[in-house]
Parts: C-alpha cells; structure tokens; sequence
C-alpha cells in the first residue's frame, strides 16, 4: 500500500499565502511520503490550469513523488446554472488537466441534493441525473486513461448505501469510489461498518480523523461543525480523534487493497506537523 497525501491538508497555508503548492510538493517529499493528490490547483497569478498542470507534474517528478490522484468539485444538479450537460463539460475540462498532471486518477463529486422548494428532493430522484452525467464523464475520462470516483462527501451522497447504489448504477470499469473513512461521520454512520461495505469499490482511500461530540452536549464554538443528524464534528491528527481507524485498516487490508491510502488532515493544528504525526501513526497501524 501506498502511503500518500492530499494537498488540502495544506490549503490553509497556501490560502494565506505562507505556501504555495511548489512548497506543498517539496514539504511532502521530505516528510517520506510515496505520492502526493492534489485537491484543485492554486494558480499563481497569471496562470491558468492548463499552464500550471505541467509545471507542478515536472516538480513532482524531480521531487520522486508521484501524483496519485486530482480532485474537484462538481455537481451535476446545481452546478453550471443548473445545467447538468454544462456541467458534465466543464469536468471534462478537469479531466484534461488530470491528463496534463499525469493523474491516473480523479475525483469529483455528485451533487449536494436538490434545492429547497425543488419538485423534486429523493435520492432516486437524483439518481435519474447523476447516472448518466457520470458515466459520460468517466467514459470520456477512460479514454485519456483516466479512472473516475465520487467520494462520501457533500452529506447528499455521503451514505454507504447510497453511494453503493450509484457505483452500481453507473456500472463502468473505469468509475469507482474514494473513501473517506471520516467523512461517514458527517452522516452519523459507523466508519468501519460503511469502509466494509464499500471496500469492494475502491480506487482510493482517505485516512482521515475527527474529534466527536454529542448534539445533546453545549456548542463547542469555532472549529466544530455539525454533522447531518446534529452531532459536533472537528478535524483531528490521524490517530488522535474518535474515528476507528485501526478497525478500518483491519478491513481494508484484509480485504487486499493495495493501492493508495492518503492522509486528509482538517485540524487545527499546524498542517505539517499535522501531517507529520498522522503518518507516523499510519505506519505504526499498518505495521
């Protein structure tokens, strides 16, 4: 398995401007890491995504730090004005700069639901739309040698079922899933029991971590969010929150995943050294 790092782990810095995502690349390598994902790009001014792509994919190859995956925004109800046909081109555009980067991954989300006041509101409902957005995505995406995904995220289309359901619907080799052993918690689900359900489906997985609190508890203030059902939810270290991640790693590596296991780190600490201790406790889990 490889061990890997989103650079939204960074975002923070390189949002202030105490980064930028050359120093995120060289950051990563020297923290040991074996590959790196990128979540968008952060264009220097002047740049465009089509120009930048190959400048950060060359660093990445000077550095010995293969680029594992590229993830975007998308979603296929509201985006685009609305338009689900816009929609699907402008990621097929993000394709592309998956492409220049030499990605043989990307992930891109489904929809965050249906608008308030919507005639339409069920998950079925959505589905009408999102199976055939996606597939003509990642059909297009197979053809640039390209694997697509959606991850648990966006609280919509965040259930194990439901995105068991979609995977399924969609029934193309080339779309699969990233999950996010976190992120089920947003819906109040149980991590280890949804990574058991979803494992089948994995073309990459997010080790993520969070501090837990009952929506029945005071408001914890800045830095908490609540998840869908009302609990308190914030970022962690790997290790240091309340999501299984042994039990989870027990799942997935007796199921045989072999491929890219990245840290997704959302706390309030400092990004580095974040990061730093979540892959030290990674190793120590796996070992």
């Amino acid at each position: 398995m490889q061990l890997g790092v989103s650079s939204y782990s960074f975002s923070r810095l390189v949002r202030t401007g105490l980064m930028t995502e050359l120093d995120v690349i060289r950051t990563v390598a020297e923290l040991g890491f074996d590959v790196i994902e990128f979540s968008n790009l952060h264009l220097p001014e002047g740049q465009t995504a089509e120009n930048f792509a190959p400048v950060v994919r060359d660093k990445c190859r000077e550095a010995k730090l293969p680029i594992s995956n590229y993830t975007v925004g998308a979603d296929f109800i509201n985006g685009s004005g609305g338009n689900s046909t816009e929609e699907v081109e402008r990621i097929k555009d993000e394709v592309r700069i998956a492409n220049l980067l030499g990605a043989p991954g990307m992930r891109h989300d489904a929809t965050r639901g249906f608008k308030k006041g919507h005639p339409m509101s069920s998950f079925n409902d959505a589905m009408t739309i999102l199976v055939p957005a996606i597939r003509s995505v990642t059909e297009f995406a197979a053809d640039l040698g390209v694997r697509t995904m959606v991850e648990n995220h966006g609280f919509f289309c965040q259930d194990s079922e439901r995105l068991e359901k979609l995977v399924n619907s969609v029934n193309h080799e080339n779309f699969g899933l990233l999950i996010d052993i976190g992120n089920f918690l947003c819906v109040d689900e149980s991590p280890d029991i949804a990574v058991g359900r979803l494992i089948p489906y994995a073309f990459h997985i997010h080790a993520k971590d969070f501090h837990t609190k009952p929506g029945t508890a005071p408001d914890p203030g800045e830095g908490w969010f609540r998840t869908r059902g009302g609990n308190y939810l914030k970022g962690a270290i790997v290790g240091h929150g309340d999501v299984p991640i042994s039990s989870c790693l027990n799942v997935i590596s007796s199921y045989g995943y072999n491929q890219v296991l990245s840290i997704e780190f959302e706390g309030l600490e400092n990004p580095s050294d974040g990061v730093r201790i979540g892959l030290a406790n990674l190793k120590k889990y796996l070992g």
